[in-house]
């Protein structure tokens, strides 16, 4: 079994081959140079893939490509028209989740979050460490640990409930990690419950988000129409970029109507590195 730092490990070389190939895109590098730049060489780094993900680097990074994102646009046309299990034929785990998004009341937006008890812990992913926390009421906070101290991940957790008691207690949020991060047949089915503060325009945003399936793809302009504000796509930008929840409310799912995958809070590597693992699930290419 690997260890929490293995897994951890396996996403850092992830994301610098990703790294390095944005930088060296117009070169076209080879497969050689590519685990170089993630310090393994070719053989370790195929399995590497083979482990993270099932599949070949070089069907990965296909995934990855403006061409790729401009079909997945094509495919996913509409995509918010339909129900949302409309994805769960697909092998990945995710599919098996049902997701609830539940609101503070305006008065729980008044007291910013006073009375509310909150545990956090950092736990391993597929996508890199990450920081969940969770109150009594479902998830309130996921945020991926990036070049910043992790204690900058509990700062902005208490900023967006200064109100409520929040403590570390990894033992305590570790089951719910397992639930979000697991996949497989044997896995239990959710529901995920997700508790969230914050507009009202923020919180159509996120539920619309929620219904793009696993494996699919929208523009932000999309969004705008599916909640009924064609011409505000730039505040569904803004919306997006404040989701509290990233993966769990597929913010990693909107990318621009020409391709380009766009802006992520969690990083742009981890963006791309999420698309193409979801992709590689939605394609049946699994070890």
């Amino acid at each position: 079994m690997m260890t929490a730092e293995q897994i951890d490990e396996d996403y850092r070389r992830v994301e610098r081959a990703i790294r390095f190939l944005e930088q060296e895109a117009l070169r076209q590098p080879s497969l050689a140079e590519v685990a170089e730049a993630a310090g393994l060489s070719e053989f370790h780094f195929q399995r590497l893939f083979s482990r993270w993900v099932g599949i070949s680097p070089k069907r990965f990074l296909q995934f990855l490509t403006k061409e790729y994102a401009r079909s997945l646009l094509e495919e996913s046309r509409d995509v918010l028209s339909v129900s949302y299990d409309s994805g769960l034929s697909s092998p990945g785990r995710l599919h098996e989740l049902f997701v609830t998004c539940e609101a503070v009341t305006p008065g729980e937006v008044k007291s910013r979050g006073e009375g509310l008890s909150i545990e956090y812990g950092f736990h391993p992913s597929p996508f890199g460490r990450c920081l969940l926390a969770v109150t009594g009421r479902g998830i309130c906070g996921l945020s991926f640990v990036q070049e910043d101290p992790e204690e900058h991940l509990v700062r902005s957790l208490r900023r967006r409930w200064p109100g409520a008691s929040i403590r570390e207690d990894a033992d305590a949020t570790a089951p719910m990690a397992r639930q979000v991060f697991t996949f497989g047949a044997d896995c239990e089915p959710g529901p995920l419950h997700l508790f969230v503060r914050g507009t009202n325009f923020q919180i159509q945003v996120w539920q619309a988000l929620i219904r793009i399936p696993f494996g699919k793809a929208v523009t932000y302009e999309d969004v705008a129409r599916h909640i009924g504000m064609p011409t505000a796509s730039r505040a569904v930008g803004n919306a997006v970029g404040n989701n509290p929840i990233p993966f769990l409310i597929p913010c990693h799912r909107v990318i621009k109507k020409l391709g380009e995958f766009g802006n992520y809070g969690e990083g742009p590597q981890r963006k791309k590195a999420i698309l193409g693992w979801e992709a590689a699930l939605t394609h049946g290419e699994t070890a």
